[in-house]
């Protein structure tokens, strides 16, 4: 079997650098259709004008607001071929890039990613989540290869709000312990190949710069600035998360977020968290106390959830825990990923022994 490590073309970081967009689209063509989050169009589209006044460049905007969809995928790829573009640029948050990437795929056009946030490692990643025009989950859309270009203008992510950037680093934190577990089981990642030891260590990367900057980053977006420690936790959160996690594997805590969907009440809640309290709960599948003790640690430090009642789930129906439990194990799940069977039943008590774990830790912490 065959190790393959998959990322996005170039990765370029760092302060106001949205400004020199055009020093970095070699090979893009000079006809871009950019594809702008309609709440962030009003700060992001004087800065693209000024970059490309004078500059031989077609631009043709296209506000985004709504789901993921693929009538609104085949309506942008047909934009993009009406306009004879030779580039999709996508700019803002979650759905916004997965669209973009999703049009580029469908019209066969490089992409372009631009995150305007740090809450997950959907920026540099294959894949497109796709729902159904009235927000149901339709399917993955996974892609023949990374985005060509993800540029991350930390100036405009570190304005967005700390609990953004704290979310991405719940996803981020799941990286390690997941990648550990694949490594350990000998399975495949997710681009069905074994994983590299390059994507194994930024993996653990992730975590070791998490502990190290996550709470400084924090408190430096929460004063308004953007400091080194925030420059760190943005790659971790949107680069080094990526490749940790499609090219070093997933495994439990990333499957029981999966079951998580089965708890209404859980719906609503930003993905890093979830996964956050996830990863406690495959801690606790592998008895792996030390680990669980800094994860409680610094989850708590940073405000990640360690409980239900963190999650904003406060009345439990334990009926539903154990059906996401049992969702959480379905054939095609990631949680097979571990290097041990996992059961429904042992993915019940590990998250009741996880919510009582967190539960005690605040109580310790306000003591």
């Amino acid at each position: 079997m065959s190790k393959v490590l998959k990322s996005p073309g170039k990765y370029v970081q760092g302060p106001n650098v949205l400004e020199t967009f055009d020093q970095y689209l070699q090979g893009m063509g000079s006809r871009l259709l950019i594809i702008v989050d309609s709440f962030v169009d009003t700060f992001v589209h004087p800065v693209l004008d000024r970059c490309f006044s004078g500059k031989d460049y077609a631009l043709f905007y296209e506000k985004f607001e709504g789901e993921c969809c693929q009538t609104r995928i085949d309506e942008l790829a047909s934009l993009a071929k009406t306009h004879s573009c030779t580039a999709v640029v996508g700019i803002g948050g979650g759905k916004t890039l997965d669209t973009s990437k999703a049009a580029a795929y469908c019209a066969g056009l490089p992409m372009v990613i631009v995150p305007t946030i740090a809450s997950s490692d959907a920026p540099c990643s294959s894949c497109s989540v796709i729902y159904h025009e009235d927000g149901t989950f339709d399917r993955y859309l996974f892609l023949d290869s990374s985005p060509n270009i993800v540029l991350a203008d930390t100036a405009i992510i570190s304005r967005a709000p700390s609990a953004l950037l704290v979310a991405g680093m719940g996803d981020a934190m799941a990286t390690w312990f997941e990648a550990r577990a694949c490594r350990a089981s000998g399975k495949n990642n997710q681009v069905n190949a074994r994983p590299t030891r390059a994507a194994t260590g930024l993996a653990k990367l992730c975590w070791e710069n998490l502990k190290r900057d996550g709470l400084n980053a924090k408190m430096a977006v929460d004063a308004g600035i953007c400091n080194e420690a925030v420059e760190v936790i943005v790659e971790t959160n949107t680069y080094l998360s990526t490749i940790g996690f499609e090219s070093g594997g997933l495994a439990s805590a990333h499957g029981i977020q999966k079951g998580f969907t089965h708890i209404p009440a859980l719906h609503r809640q930003l993905h890093g968290f979830n996964v956050a309290f996830c990863t406690l709960a495959q801690l606790v599948l592998e008895d792996a106390k030390e680990d669980m003790d800094d994860v409680l640690s610094f989850s708590h430090s940073v405000g990640l959830p360690i409980c239900f009642e963190d999650l904003g789930y406060r009345d439990v129906d334990h009926d539903l825990v154990r059906k996401a439990a049992q969702q959480a194990c379905v054939p095609t799940s990631t949680i097979h990923n571990m290097p041990f069977t996992v059961t429904g039943d042992m993915v019940y008590q590990a998250l009741i022994a996880a919510d009582a774990y967190g539960r005690a830790y605040h109580v310790k912490m306000s003591a």
